[in-house]
């Protein structure tokens, strides 16, 4: 579990702190969301 929790908020911390707006976040968001519409539809 500990291990879980630490792959997940690793590259949460990453990407927090790559983006210093809230316009960042939203773009980051967006590309997430992106990135697994396109997992979805390969499968």
């Amino acid at each position: 579990m500990k291990t879980l929790l630490v792959l997940v908020l690793v590259p949460v911390a990453f990407a927090l702190s790559g983006c210093n707006t809230v316009k960042g976040v939203g773009q980051d968001l967006q590309k997430a969301g992106e990135k697994i519409e396109d997992v979805a539809k390969k499968k």
